[in-house]
């Protein structure tokens, strides 16, 4: 699939990014068009996505879902502000780690105002080791954790990255 759209991209007239060959682009003279393409998710950046759509849709026989202005996308809410630009957040990603936690623990996470919370020092700790169902567990938050850092949360890596290594053998 990922050959054939491709193909078609590149007859299109765009071409993939020397720095990631998923990102293509296509000069229009006075902008670029740009569309992303992530499995079979695509992201269009483009004056006229809709001329795009309707080109891949109608000359090419491709059957697009879901299109329209972008609202969320691999587990990112996008919104434009006010003045209309384009902004994006995590949000319901976030939300739903929290159901997850909830489910899990019975609580909410607490809340810091700091990446570390002052005296922690996880390298110390003499707990009992977890469990498999334990250790599967953590490696899933911090893997959750790890992807909001990737939506743009770069307030919290220095706190996931600390937990991080403990993945191989939490307590």
């Amino acid at each position: 699939w990922w050959e054939q759209f491709s193909d078609v991209l590149e007859e299109m007239g765009f071409f993939p990014s020397k720095a990631e060959k998923d990102i293509w682009m296509r000069d229009k003279g006075d902008h670029y068009e740009y569309l992303v393409v992530y499995v079979d998710d695509l992201g269009i950046a483009s004056k006229d996505p809709q001329g795009i759509i309707d080109e891949l849709q109608g000359k090419y026989k491709f059957v697009l879902k879901g299109t329209g202005p972008i609202k969320f996308h691999l587990g990112c809410d996008y919104f434009r502000d006010s003045d209309g630009t384009l902004c994006f957040a995590p949000k319901k990603y976030i939300e739903g780690m929290i159901q997850t936690f909830n489910r899990h623990f019975g609580k909410n996470p607490r809340g810091y105002q700091s990446p570390l919370e002052k005296g922690d020092h996880p390298e110390a700790d003499t707990s009992e080791e977890l469990d498999l169902e334990g250790i599967q567990l953590y490696q899933s938050l911090i893997g959750s954790l790890q992807w909001v850092i990737q939506l743009g949360r770069l307030d919290i890596t220095t706190a996931v990255m600390t937990l991080s290594r403990f993945r191989a053998n939490p307590r």
